[in-house]
């Protein structure tokens, strides 16, 4: 006779439970994802506004002249000098900080030390966090991200494309699966605020006419693939795999078919999961994005899969949205633009998929009252804030890009010689944070009779299949012409 017994209910303490509603006010003020829109945008404006006021006072004469004779105008940021990351080296590391014939660049990596530390403080206190905590911690992620950019500074290393995305997450790693990761440095370990405020910073660079153009085929790719991945995997657990905690199978699903971290979290509290099974889904998330985002850049270039494609692909099957655009970068600037640009559309189905399941689960898998009440509300309180952070930076510097006079040459400037720099040390400083979270050991329990491993491994598969399929139809098929276009001007 099947067992009846019924299966005992979880402790509330172990439930993943949706945090406190707060006015939005509130929450612009303490809530994280707001906090990476005011680092992000503050540090975009310091950058525009250094850049605009020291512009030359014939710069109008010198873009209409410029017009008029098809040539360039050649301005610099005044902040280049100031902002700085590991340069080259050959046979002597010291030769990243300290270049031969050239000035040291000890002052502005100092510079860049300083101000990130104090802009995250500035978040760290409002989110009523200990300052002096996230500090001390701070000053040993900056300096594994230092040598991160070091490793990947190295010639031959720079000849194979080997980012620092890969030395940084690999540097995480091998502290966190060795000797283990050093108590005070884990209040800065701050994943989500580095990406998140990175990607805002990173809006400055995709122009919203691209972001226009190239949401429609992504919007193919992103909101038709990922609720069929996403029902299908949960599906697969249940009916097939036998999984037997219902949350555990959403969350892994989520987790892996819409965007990483913040879906699970998201679900998590929708489907009242317990705290531990949480955890085993990001650290499965990571782990395998960890590999995704070595080997598919590697893979499309075997494929011969060109850099839009193959950008495409990335964006709609790796997790993590920093990875997808460090991923991305690494096939070149064309890849990345497009691979963020879906994973930014996918990103929106994270209220959206919350909303579902909370419904759902209170609907069909609960017998008692639940805590949580789904209503349309819900849709905004899951939704990533920093992703209006990214559309609106995309949006303005778009539009300086166009009306402002010498836009054309001033937008690029200010992104190429300083707010670049921030991205790139703030997506660093996350992969370090990334490697340095994840501990295998400590998922071995849930990988018992491995059944949440096939579930990830399938769901993923599918994922891969479908997204390469869509993608190939709608930005080598249907809008080809479209997409070509928007690249080549």
């Amino acid at each position: 006779m099947p067992d009846t017994t019924p299966t005992p209910e979880p402790e509330e303490s172990d439930i993943v439970v949706a945090a406190p509603r707060r006015s939005t006010w509130s929450e612009m003020k303490t809530a994280e994802d707001w906090w990476a829109v005011w680092i992000g945008g503050c540090l975009l404006l310091i950058c525009f506004l250094a850049m605009y006021f020291t512009l030359p006072a014939d710069f109008s004469e010198q873009v209409a002249t410029a017009k008029e004779t098809g040539e360039k105008v050649s301005v610099h940021s005044p902040l280049k000098s100031w902002l700085a990351k590991p340069g080259s080296w050959s046979d002597n590391p010291l030769h990243s900080i300290f270049p031969p014939e050239k000035k040291n660049l000890l002052l502005p990596l100092g510079a860049v030390f300083l101000i990130s530390l104090c802009a995250f403080s500035i978040g760290i206190k409002a989110m009523q966090q200990s300052v002096a905590k996230f500090a001390i911690g701070f000053i040993g992620v900056f300096l594994l991200a230092t040598l991160a950019y070091i490793l990947t500074g190295q010639v031959v290393v720079k000849r194979y494309n080997l980012e620092y995305a890969l030395w940084a997450l690999m540097i995480g790693l091998v502290i966190s699966n060795t000797i283990g990761t050093p108590n005070w440095m884990k209040p800065a370990l701050k994943t989500e605020l580095y990406i998140k405020t990175g990607l805002v910073i990173m809006g400055a660079s995709v122009l919203f006419s691209r972001l226009l153009v190239l949401g429609l085929p992504g919007i193919y790719v992103a909101w038709v693939v990922t609720p069929i991945v996403l029902i299908s995997t949960y599906a697969f657990g249940q009916k097939v795999l036998k999984i037997e905690s219902r949350s555990l199978n959403m969350v892994i699903s989520a987790d892996m078919s819409v965007c990483g971290v913040s879906a699970a979290i998201a679900t998590a509290a929708s489907c009242k999961a317990k705290k531990e099974e949480l955890s085993f889904a990001i650290g499965l998330s990571l782990s395998f994005t960890v590999i995704m985002m070595i080997l598919m850049p590697i893979l499309i270039k075997a494929l011969g899969i060109g850099p839009i494609l193959g950008g495409a692909w990335m964006g709609g099957t790796i997790d993590a949205t920093g990875a997808v655009a460090a991923s991305g970068a690494i096939l070149g600037p064309e890849a990345e633009q497009v691979a963020i640009t879906i994973k930014m559309i996918q990103n929106i189905l994270i209220g959206v998929t919350a909303f579902g399941v909370a419904v759902f689960w209170v609907s069909f898998i609960e017998t008692k009252e639940s805590n949580i009440k789904p209503d349309a509300w819900e849709i905004w309180y899951r939704f990533p804030k920093f992703v209006l952070g990214f559309i609106t930076v995309s949006a303005v510097f778009s539009l300086l890009y166009v009306y402002l006079q010498g836009g054309d040459v001033v937008v690029p400037t200010v992104v190429k010689e300083s707010s670049k720099v921030f991205r790139g040390w703030f997506f660093c400083l996350a992969f370090i944070s990334i490697g340095l979270e994840t501990n295998f050991r400590e998922l071995t329990k849930f990988l018992k009779g491995g059944k949440p491993l096939i579930l990830y491994v399938c769901g993923q598969s599918l994922n891969l299949l479908l997204t390469l399929l869509m993608a190939w139809l709608m930005f080598s098929v249907f809008y080809k012409d479209v997409v070509t276009e928007v690249f080549t001007k």
